[in-house]
């Protein structure tokens, strides 16, 4: 089916830098992240956990290396996995370098926070022997003391001054391989800092509130949040900060670029919240669709929808569709057009199955074309 959004969205242009071979930037898609909460210094548990975010879709996972421990397990974990890893340090410039000795694909680092220049040049040398980029974050609830006293509190002035002056220590070293981040768990706070930064620079930016919250209360921030920077065309890379497994912050995060049209990946389930009329019971039954199809990351399109109002119509703009009727008997719709009605007994099986049997479909047609290139 058609997956072109009703409006396109004009991305900002920026330099395109690389995480890995993972391109971040430019014309590369929106790659999303998420962070492990394990002990990286524990190789096995953290591995486990970033197998469980590849399979929800991470592009970019990010783990702390707070001690020699934790950077000595990092060459560990980086043969383990599919993805590329961050290593984020924070004050300790040696721990920097052995992550990128250890294989890290970048450094969450802000430069201007690990000692002199000469450290600095040190970790510099570091990524570049270890085709390492870098990230500047900036946070809200970590600025500088001499920007404080400036502005007298967390502004968006105070996160771009920050960041920038980060940036031109590693510019006048050089090192150019790096991209920003100016967060805060305030929305309207970080979507000002990211706007003005935007204006001012060309540098790849990493989207996210941080310390938004738990599964509810955080999806709807960072939805609000990163999605109003996304729609204006603003950012290159996403990470939502969910008091939550890093799994649910990989399915957020792409909920969020599936909803602007900017990436598709899975199962797009569009389902009625329900009443009266409904021919079964659609809650129940999204929840079961929803964890049965998760596996799937081929990009399709699913309604499920009670009753006749707005079923057919919903129906003509996805792959399948089922639609609630009478005598316990339910529409299926096929590429937009009725094709079958059947039973409420077994629907869910049913239903699995068709969309299991279009995404095997889809996937051949596609190495079909590509034979054929």
């Amino acid at each position: 089916m058609n997956f072109r959004p009703y409006q396109q969205i004009a991305r900002r242009k920026s330099r395109q830098i690389h995480i890995g071979a993972v391109a971040v930037g430019g014309d590369a898609p929106i790659s999303v992240q998420t962070m492990t909460n394990t002990l990286t210094s524990d190789a096995a548990a953290t591995v486990a956990q970033i197998r469980r975010a590849e399979a929800a879709g991470v592009d970019i996972v990010r783990v702390s290396c707070p001690d020699e421990e934790s950077t000595a397990a990092l060459g560990e974990i980086v043969h383990q996995v599919s993805v590329p890893v961050i290593a984020d340090i924070h004050f300790h410039y040696r721990r920097a370098i052995e992550a990128a000795e250890a294989g890290a694909a970048c450094l969450r680092i802000n430069p201007g926070n690990i000692g002199s220049k000469e450290r600095v040049r040190e970790v510099i040398k570091a990524a570049r022997d270890h085709n390492c980029s870098m990230r500047i974050g900036v946070n809200a609830g970590s600025l500088e003391k001499h920007l404080l006293e400036k502005y007298g509190e967390p502004n968006p002035e105070a996160l771009v001054e920050s960041a920038l002056e980060h940036a031109k220590i590693l510019q006048d070293l050089d090192f150019h391989e790096f991209k920003i981040s100016v967060k805060a768990s305030d929305v309207f706070l970080a979507t000002a800092a990211y706007r003005m930064l935007a204006e001012v620079c060309d540098h790849p930016l990493h989207l996210g509130i941080t310390e938004a919250g738990g599964r509810r209360t955080g999806t709807v921030k960072s939805a609000l949040g990163i999605g109003a920077l996304l729609w204006s065309g603003i950012g290159d890379t996403i990470r939502v900060s969910l008091s939550a497994e890093p799994e649910e912050e990989v399915r957020v995060g792409w909920d969020i670029l599936k909803s602007l049209g900017l990436r598709h990946r899975g199962v797009k389930v569009i389902s009625c919240p329900s009443c009266a009329r409904q021919g079964f019971n659609v809650i129940e039954t999204v929840a079961i669709l929803e964890e049965r199809l998760a596996h799937i990351e081929t990009p399709l399109t699913l309604s499920i929808i009670g009753c006749v109002v707005n079923g057919p119509g919903e129906a003509l703009m996805t792959d399948i569709g089922v639609t609630g009727g009478g005598n316990n008997r339910h529409m299926v719709f096929a590429a937009g057009k009725p094709d079958h009605t059947i039973p409420a007994g077994g629907m869910i099986d049913h239903v699995v199955e068709l969309v299991e049997r279009r995404a095997a479909q889809i996937k051949a047609e596609e190495a079909a074309a590509k034979a054929e290139r």
